[in-house]
């Protein structure tokens, strides 16, 4: 509960003044239903979330961490009204301010006050 009020409060002063939460989409493509021989019977039923996003420069830690690449970013995604956590297999779609494009998850995790998650991000 606290959390959401935090997330609200965040987004709002977001809305009001231009920044730094910025609208975005997270999608996730469907996961495809294989049959008894392998073969894909149904490609799944990809899932849109309409949310906020702040896109930010990397902290030291994900620096560090495996996989790292010089022009990553940070993005940190309200989790107010997320119907799903973002994961790895999500991509995100900035889709106002400075850092508009789509964004490939290569981690993520939700903060401890359960308010954002904190994801280091990559342009599609």
């Amino acid at each position: 509960m606290l959390e959401a009020a935090f997330a609200t409060i965040a987004s709002s002063f977001s809305q009001a003044l231009g920044g730094p939460y910025h609208p975005a989409i997270a999608r996730w493509s469907g996961a495809p239903v294989l049959d008894a021989g392998g073969s894909i019977a149904s490609p799944g039923t990809p899932a849109e979330v309409p949310c906020r996003v702040q896109v930010d420069r990397v902290t030291e830690a994900m620096r560090l961490s495996d996989g790292y690449r010089d022009k990553d970013m940070r993005l940190i995604v309200l989790a107010e009204g997320l119907s799903r956590p973002i994961d790895t297999n999500a991509k995100v779609e900035v889709t106002a301010g400075p850092h508009v494009g789509i964004w490939s998850i290569a981690s993520a995790a939700l903060d401890p006050a359960g308010i954002a998650y904190d994801c280091l991000g990559r342009r599609a």
